[in-house]
C-alpha cells in the first residue's frame, strides 16, 4: 500500500512509500482510508515544531474517513462495508480527560492516517453520518469536535447566548455552524472582508475585521451593549487571548483551543482579573462527546466546510496550502470521486 512518510522534519522531507498491508488482530478492524483532513497541528509535526522527539520515520495525520475492509476476530460492532471515521483520542472513550485516557492519538504519538490502510481498534471508530461524504466525514475528528465540546460539553451556553468565533479556520467555522443551530448569537473575527461574507451566510450574525479595528475586544463589548461575549472560541493563542479576555463577559468562559499566533505567551494579568473569566484549555473529546456532535451534525443536516481537496499523490501541495492560511474551512486530501 501507499503511505506518505517522513524521515526527518520539513515539508520536504514528506515521501510517498510503499509499505506492507495491515492485518487486524482479535478486536481489531482493518480501514481501507477514503479522505484525510489537515489540522495545524499536522503541520507543525511534519514541520519539527511540536513534537520534535517523535521518533522516524513516521507517518503523519490525525483524521480520516473511509470504510471497513476486514474485522477481527471477536469483532461485532463494525463489518466489512461499513462506513466510518477514527476517533482522534483513542484511548478516550468516555468521562472527563485524564493522563490516561488520553495518552493515545492517532498522528502522535499513534501512527497517522495518511496512508491506504490501517488498523485500528474496534472502540477507535465511529459510524460516518450517511449525509456526509468520505471528505466530509474527514474534517470532523479534531476540529469538530473540538468545536462541539467547548460549546456544549464544557459550557453551559443557552439559545440567546453570544460566542466569538476567531478567523475561518476549521474549529471557528465548525462552531459558527453548530452553534448558529443551536440559536446563538455568533461574531466572527477575520482579516478577509471577503471571508467576513462568507461566514454571514453560513450564519454568523455579526463580523469584525481585526485588521481595520485591532482592538476587537472592545467592539464586541459594543455589539453586545457593553456585557461581552459569554464564550471566546480561543485559537489564536498568544496573538489574541488578551483581546478575547477584554472581549467576554464577566464571569464567562475562554475556551483555549489553539496555538496559532505562537507558544510564548504574555498573559496581561489585569485583563485576566477584571474579566472574572474561566480561561479552560481544551483537548478535543471523548468518543462518547464524537457520538453526540454526529447526532447533531444528522439533526441539522449540517454538512462541513471543505477549502479545498487536494489528491492524495499531491499531499505536500495540501500543507502548503495549509501553511499559507488563506484557507476558509477544512483542507481535505481524497482520490474519492
Amino acid at each position: 500500500m501507499k503511505s506518505w512518510q517522513i524521515t526527518r522534519f520539513g515539508l520536504e522531507a514528506l515521501a510517498l512509500v510503499e509499505t506492507p498491508v495491515p492485518a487486524p488482530s482479535p478486536g481489531e478492524v482493518l480501514v481501507r482510508w477514503r479522505a484525510q483532513s489537515l489540522n495545524y497541528r499536522d503541520l507543525v509535526i511534519v514541520q519539527g515544531t511540536y513534537l520534535p522527539n517523535l521518533p522516524l520515520p513516521f507517518t503523519p495525520l490525525s483524521d480520516g474517513a473511509g470504510e471497513v475492509v476486514a474485522v477481527g476476530p471477536g469483532v461485532t460492532a463494525w463489518q466489512p462495508g461499513d462506513r466510518v471515521i477514527g476517533h482522534y483520542i483513542q484511548s478516550w472513550q468516555e468521562g472527563p480527560p485524564t493522563p490516561e485516557n488520553t495518552r493515545l492519538s492517532l498522528g502522535a504519538p499513534l501512527p497517522g492516517v495518511l496512508t491506504e490502510y490501517s488498523v485500528l481498534p474496534a472502540h477507535g471508530l465511529v459510524a460516518l453520518p450517511e449525509h456526509l461524504s468520505f471528505a466530509e466525514g474527514a474534517t470532523l475528528p479534531i476540529a469538530a469536535l473540538t468545536a462541539w465540546n467547548a460549546l456544549f460539553t464544557s459550557g453551559d451556553l443557552r439559545p440567546g447566548g453570544t460566542v466569538v468565533l476567531e478567523g475561518t479556520g476549521g474549529v471557528s467555522l465548525f462552531g459558527l455552524q453548530l452553534a448558529h443551530a443551536a440559536g446563538l448569537r455568533t461574531l466572527v473575527t477575520s482579516s478577509s472582508d471577503a471571508k467576513l461574507e462568507r461566514a454571514r451566510a453560513l450564519g454568523a450574525d455579526e463580523t469584525i475585521n481585526y485588521h481595520t479595528t485591532p482592538g476587537w475586544g472592545a467592539r464586541v463589548r459594543e455589539l453586545t451593549g457593553g456585557r461581552g461575549a459569554d464564550l471566546i472560541l480561543e485559537v489564536g493563542g498568544p496573538a489574541t487571548i488578551n483581546e478575547a479576555l477584554r472581549a467576554v463577559r464577566l464571569g464567562g468562559r475562554v475556551a483555549f483551543i489553539g496555538f496559532l499566533g505562537g507558544t510564548a505567551m504574555q498573559l496581561d494579568a489585569v485583563d485576566l482579573i477584571r474579566s472574572g473569566a474561566t480561561v479552560h484549555a481544551l483537548r478535543v473529546g471523548s468518543r462518547t462527546m464524537f457520538g453526540d456532535l454526529l447526532r447533531a451534525l444528522i439533526r441539522h443536516r449540517l454538512h462541513p466546510v471543505v477549502d479545498r481537496v487536494f489528491p492524495f499523490g499531491e499531499v505536500p501541495a495540501a500543507f502548503r496550502h495549509l501553511a499559507q492560511a488563506a484557507h476558509f474551512g477544512k483542507i481535505v486530501v481524497s482520490d474519492e470521486g
